[in-house]
C-alpha cells in the first residue's frame, strides 16, 4: 500500500503530468481538495475509484482515511493544487503517514505562478532587470509568515515576485510594495490560472487599486509584481546570441574552431 501526493497543476484538465494522470488511473482511493481542484480532474481518475473531498474534512479525518486504506490494502491518491511543495500542507501528512508505517511518494505538479506568466505571456526573469523570483504570500488565519520573509522585505531587492493568496489583502501588499518598488512597476493579477473562467488584469503597482475592485479577486488569486512583467524590448539573452561559444555550440567569434565531436553512434 502507498499514497502518492500528486500535482494535479493549476486548473486545467491537461496540465497534470503524465505520470499523475497514470497513477490516478491506478488507484482505488483519490482524496482531492474539492475546493482548488477542479472536477474535470478527476476524468483521470478510474470509474471506480472511490473519490474523497478533502475540503471539509479535518487531518484527523483525512489520517482515518489512511489507515483505512492501509488496513484494506489499496493505494491512495492524495491530489494537490499546483505542486505539493508549494502550500500543499503536505508535510503534516507525511509525517502522520511515517508514524503509520506508510511509504508515500511525491509526484509534482505544475505550480500556479508557472500558469500565470503563461497567461501573461511573461518571462519572469530577464537579463539585467531580474534573474530571481520570490515566492511568498502574506500571513493568513491558517499561518503566519515570519517577519524576516515579509512582503516589504523581500521588496527591498526588486526581484520579480508572485504573492500567492493575496487577494483578502490587496491594499495592504500593494502599500508594503511601494516601499521599494517604484509606483511605475509593473504589476498583474491572475485570478484561476489556467480555469476555464481565468481573469487576468495588468497594470502598475500605483494604479492597481484604482483600476480593480478587490471583492473580484478575493479568491485564488496570484499577484506578480516586477520590471521583468514590463512587455518593453529588453537586452536579450547571449544564450542564443552569433557569437556567443559555449561548450555546444561555437559562437561566430572564436578564433580556432574545436575538432569536430563527430556523429553520435546508431
Amino acid at each position: 500500500m502507498k499514497v502518492y501526493f500528486i500535482g494535479a497543476g493549476p486548473g486545467a484538465a491537461d496540465l497534470i503530468t503524465l505520470r499523475g494522470s497514470r497513477l490516478l488511473g491506478q488507484v482505488s482511493i483519490v482524496l482531492y481538495a474539492g475546493s482548488l481542484v477542479p472536477r474535470d480532474m478527476l476524468q483521470h481518475c478510474r470509474a471506480d475509484a472511490e473519490l474523497l473531498d478533502t475540503a471539509e474534512m479535518s487531518l484527523d479525518e483525512q489520517e482515518a482515511c489512511y489507515r483505512r486504506a492501509r488496513d484494506q490494502d489499496r493505494d491512495v491518491a492524495r491530489l494537490h493544487s499546483g505542486d505539493p511543495s508549494i502550500y500543499g500542507a503536505t508535510a503534516e501528512q507525511m509525517r502522520r503517514l511515517e508514524k503509520l508505517g506508510i511509504a508515500y511518494e511525491v509526484v509534482p505538479g505544475v505550480s500556479s505562478f508557472t500558469a500565470a506568466a503563461a497567461a501573461l505571456g511573461s518571462e519572469l526573469t530577464r537579463p539585467e532587470v531580474s534573474q530571481s523570483i520570490v515566492l511568498t504570500r502574506v500571513s493568513g488565519r491558517a499561518s503566519a509568515v515570519p517577519e524576516l520573509e515579509s512582503v516589504a522585505r523581500f521588496a527591498e531587492h526588486r526581484a520579480t515576485m508572485c504573492l500567492f493568496l493575496s487577494g483578502q489583502h490587496l491594499k495592504q501588499t500593494v502599500a508594503d510594495l511601494l516601499l521599494h518598488y517604484p509606483a511605475d512597476t509593473p504589476v498583474a493579477l491572475v485570478r484561476r490560472a489556467s480555469w476555464p473562467d481565468q481573469s487576468v488584469h495588468r497594470s502598475t503597482l500605483g494604479t492597481l487599486l484604482s483600476e480593480v475592485k478587490t471583492r473580484d479577486w478575493l479568491l485564488t488569486t496570484l499577484l506578480l509584481v516586477g520590471a521583468a512583467l514590463s512587455q518593453a524590448e529588453g537586452v536579450e539573452s547571449s544564450l542564443y546570441a552569433a557569437g556567443f561559444t559555449h561548450i555546444f555550440r561555437d559562437g561566430n567569434d572564436r578564433k580556432t574552431p574545436r575538432a569536430s565531436r563527430g556523429k553520435a553512434k546508431t
